[in-house]
């Protein structure tokens, strides 16, 4: 245990437990891994953290990692987190300035400019427009898109009034979505190039500062809609303005910030 080194990282408020664990080893201490996720992301216990990322090997491309949300349930895509994955990669030397790595939704390209990350996404599929969700006591419009992981967008006219942790988690787990359920995000335009958004997160169960891929569904359903030009900023809960490029390829563009690096010791699994 006393080996096992990590580091904090954040993107956007989004913050993350990244390991390098090319030899395997965090498999090797930790057989119950869900139950070691779960307690290192608790916060004022633990690390604390909206997510762990494992380093992995690949055969074919720089790295491959695993995303675990706070939950301990495996994500197929994080863009916040894909971006301080890219960093850890280059600065521990695992990966050069332009790179290619394995998730659960396909390859992700980066590139590293300082603490500047820019990430190319998967091609976003399951598009779907302006179409009407039945909640408890009325019934809302929204579109949707998987740009890695599913989200769902819904337009209001100001999102720092919405209530995301209530009108999230119902339309998180609305049955529409499936068993897997959806992200949520709340758009509010401000003009043509910039939006602000607001996330509720699956796995993470409520709203967080930031979202990668939720910035970038965004992107892609509003300029589908015809109401932004590319790039777009996106405005998020947490302060940052992350860069959305929307064209024949997608592009998320932000920081990625080393907090600090440590050894984990065991009684922070108590």
């Amino acid at each position: 245990m006393s080996e096992l080194e990590f580091f904090k990282m954040s993107a956007s408020g989004n913050d993350f437990i990244i390991i390098d664990n090319r030899d395997g080893k965090v498999y090797d201490i930790f057989k119950d891994l869900n139950r070691f996720i779960v307690k290192i992301c608790t916060r004022r216990h633990s690390v604390g953290a909206d997510g762990l990322i494992l380093i992995e090997k690949s055969t074919n491309h720089d790295f491959r990692w695993r995303f675990f949300n706070a939950d301990s349930s495996e994500a197929e895509m994080c863009g916040n987190g894909g971006r301080c994955a890219a960093r850890f990669a280059f600065v521990n030397g695992i990966a050069p300035e332009r790179m290619a790595f394995e998730t659960l939704a396909g390859v992700i390209k980066a590139e590293i400019e300082g603490r500047r990350v820019k990430l190319q996404l998967t091609d976003p599929i399951d598009l779907r427009l302006d179409y009407p969700v039945g909640l408890e006591d009325k019934e809302i419009f929204l579109s949707s898109v998987n740009t890695g992981v599913p989200h769902a967008v819904l337009l209001v006219d100001d999102v720092d009034y919405m209530p995301v942790e209530e009108l999230g988690r119902l339309v998180r787990y609305h049955k529409a979505f499936g068993a897997k359920g959806t992200n949520v995000d709340f758009a509010q335009i401000i003009d043509r190039q910039n939006v602000k958004i607001r996330t509720y997160e699956r796995g993470v169960e409520g709203e967080t500062y930031a979202c990668g891929t939720g910035a970038v569904a965004t992107g892609v359903i509003l300029k589908e809609k015809g109401l932004l030009e590319s790039p777009v900023n996106i405005v998020t809960k947490g302060g940052e303005t992350l860069k959305v490029y929307v064209n024949d390829e997608v592009y998320l563009e932000g920081d990625a910030r080393i907090i600090f690096a440590g050894k984990l010791n065991e009684e922070a699994l108590v």
